[in-house]
């Protein structure tokens, strides 16, 4: 984020850009700060029931979108937008006070994501694959 951020304030994206290579995602707010947002961490931390778990169940772990691109952006009433990934994931909400938080609280997140990872051990990239 490009400005100091008060978290209790809602912030409204003004402007919402899919870059040329449909791998991030850049928010400006109404407050002038602007956030860019990768593919791969929006994929990741998607805050759909799949990846929250359904019905307060245990949180999954998404691993492996490194490659994830953007297919897809629709507006949803004047609260959110739905984003559509390339592997065909299309059920997450993103708010826009949820868009803010990932911004503002982007190294957090990411330390406790690879935290995660690791407790589940699992590795961030997949294992490759050798033929015989």
């Amino acid at each position: 984020m490009t400005n100091a951020i008060d978290r209790k304030q809602a912030r409204w994206p003004v402007e919402l850009r899919v870059a040329p290579g449909r791998d991030r995602l850049t928010v400006r707010f109404d407050d002038g700060s602007t956030a860019a947002l990768s593919a791969q961490r929006l994929r990741e931390q998607s805050p759909s029931a799949e990846v929250r778990g359904h019905g307060g169940g245990p949180r999954q772990i998404v691993k492996g979108k490194e490659k994830i691109t953007i297919s897809l952006l629709e507006p949803v009433g004047n609260y959110a937008v739905r984003i559509v990934f390339d592997d065909g994931h299309n059920t997450g909400l993103y708010t826009w006070a949820y868009l803010y938080e990932m911004a503002a609280e982007h190294d957090r997140k990411w330390a406790r994501y690879l935290e995660r990872l690791t407790q589940a051990g699992k590795a961030r990239h997949p294992e490759p694959k050798w033929a015989e």
